[in-house]
């Protein structure tokens, strides 16, 4: 039994449907209730990982745990208790989503802090573990679904400057693997895409996809940091605004690890917005 947190996310979603479709079984964790797309013979639990004690049901027989970050960036989480009652249970292999930052901002409170303080939990746990940090994800451009399919207008700031965005799928699918496989073990691998896209190639891709034009309109990043501050915490808010404008050479760096966990190149963002058109139409 493997368990997936954060299983109605972007990566989660789609791990859970790959972790399915390899004949796995699998243990589906959200704090709402069920997706309606959850796999046939997928168990699904409610819990909240900032309540350790809720995800207990979960974690009965299972041997392997997907911990996602709570959807907060890790803000409010006891990763040393959630990984102790994994333990309890009977969990052996630990796959954490991190993030790039932790090594590209080490100064952000909340990648250098929050983030790091949980990869040091689960490198502490004295479970297997697999590290995966991503950068900036694909999905992200589903913040201009709603004035896409309104307006066809794409607002976001930095408009030119590129970063090379990952798809949550190969994230899920490098998961699935660092999760069954023992060769993965105390490993660490940054993930990103094959290449530097900005937010103008971005809304063109979706464009393309479309088969219709979407105007894209650049934000002030007061005007960004107005937006994000809705449901970011200002820590998350401060580093993302910092890695949209000004991204750094570690930042900017094409990591191999896609390639060489996966044996294929990452996916580029207009694959994703082929795939995923049907939220913007």
């Amino acid at each position: 039994m493997i368990v997936v947190t954060g299983a109605t996310g972007n990566v989660g979603r789609s791990l859970v449907r790959t972790m399915a479709e390899t004949g796995e079984r699998v243990t589906a964790v959200s704090r709402g209730i069920a997706p309606v797309d959850l796999p046939t013979g997928t168990r699904h639990v409610q819990a909240d990982l900032t309540k350790p004690e809720t995800l207990r049901p979960a974690l009965d027989g299972a041997k392997a745990l997907f911990l996602h970050d709570g959807g907060a960036g890790g803000h409010g989480l006891d990763p040393r208790a959630i990984l102790d009652a994994a333990k309890v249970a009977g969990i052996q292999r630990v796959v954490l989503l991190s993030s790039q930052g932790v090594l590209t901002r080490p100064e952000s409170p909340s990648h250098g802090g929050v983030m790091r303080a949980i990869e040091d939990a689960v490198r502490d746990s004295g479970l297997a573990w697999t590290i995966l940090r991503p950068g900036g994800f694909a999905s992200n451009a589903y913040a201009w679904a709603d004035s896409v399919r309104a307006e066809r207008i794409a607002a976001a700031p930095f408009g030119d400057v590129g970063i090379p965005v990952i798809d949550p799928a190969d994230i899920a699918e490098v998961a699935a693997v660092a999760l069954r496989k023992d060769e993965h073990t105390s490993q660490v691998y940054e993930l990103n895409g094959p290449a530097a896209v900005t937010p103008r190639q971005q809304a063109e891709a979706i464009a393309t996809a479309l088969g219709e034009r979407v105007r894209f309109v650049e934000l002030t990043r007061d005007e960004a940091h107005a937006r994000m501050a809705a449901f970011m915490p200002e820590p998350v808010v401060q580093t993302t605004l910092a890695v949209l404008g000004e991204p750094n050479a570690a930042e900017l760096q094409l990591s191999p690890d896609v390639q060489r966990v996966l044996g294929r190149a990452p996916r580029p963002f207009a694959e994703w917005a082929r795939r995923n058109v049907e939220a913007f139409r």
